[in-house]
Parts: structure tokens; sequence; C-alpha cells
């Protein structure tokens, strides 16, 4: 998986894309990001799709707990996954996939049609992090 931070708080990941690091593994990188303690968005314009890769057990075992020891700080900092699906009936199918998306990684799934309404979705939530952590006393 790669993971572009260049734009933080916008964080494009490419789940396809070996990583830029080839001894790091995904969950180090994504820890790393973790660590800043910001908030931020996660994109991605590949869709759904997986590709040629098949997680195996052992992986999605793996997968499993590591997501279960960082949820407190997914859920803290993570403030959701868009997934750029140009293909309507793909995105329609996906909702029923995104409740489940939600209780398993901790944060909202949402997908949209272009690069501008992902980019739109993740200023707007964003920008409500920002607004709710402010108060005036």
């Amino acid at each position: 998986m790669l993971i572009d931070t260049s734009q933080f708080p916008l964080v494009w990941i490419q789940l396809n894309t070996p990583g830029t690091d080839s001894e790091a593994s995904s969950f180090a990188e994504f820890e790393v990001l973790l660590a800043r303690k910001e908030v931020f968005v996660l994109l991605n314009s590949e869709g759904l799709d997986k590709g040629d890769h098949e997680h195996s057990q052992e992986e999605m075992k793996q997968t499993s707990l590591w997501m279960k020891r960082h949820k407190s700080e997914l859920r803290s900092f993570v403030k959701a996954a868009i997934y750029i699906e140009p293909n309507t009936a793909k995105r329609l199918a996906t909702k029923a996939f995104a409740i489940i998306y939600e209780k398993f990684w901790g944060y909202p799934m949402f997908m949209v049609a272009n690069k501008d309404e992902a980019l739109d979705l993740a200023h707007t939530l964003l920008l409500s992090e920002q607004t709710e952590a402010w108060t005036p006393f």
C-alpha cells in the first residue's frame, strides 16, 4: 500500500501499489501517520476493486489484530475514508458494505463519483472537525 501524506490532512492511499519503503510494512507506515495525533481523511481513487491480490487468512488475521490494537487512534484521528468510484452501480452496491466497514475500522467510508466530490467532502469533514473542536469559552 502506498500512503502519500504530502497533502496532509488529505492522505491519498493506493491499496494496489507498493509503499515507498519496501522494508516497512503498511502497518508501520500507518502507525507513523497515527502518531501525528492530527485528524486526517483517507482518499483513494482506485474504488474498492481488490486488483489481483486476494488476501490470505493470515493477512486478514494480522489486519484485524492491528486494527483492534489501534481502534481508539483510528476513531480519533481518521475522519473518514473516501473512495472515488465513477461507476454508479458500484457506488450503490457498496452502501451496505459501508456499514460493515465503519464497524470494523471505526470511521466512516464514503463513495463518490470523482476527485472534485472527494475533495469537497474531505474539506467539509475536516472543517466540521475544526468547528466541533472550537468553543468560544
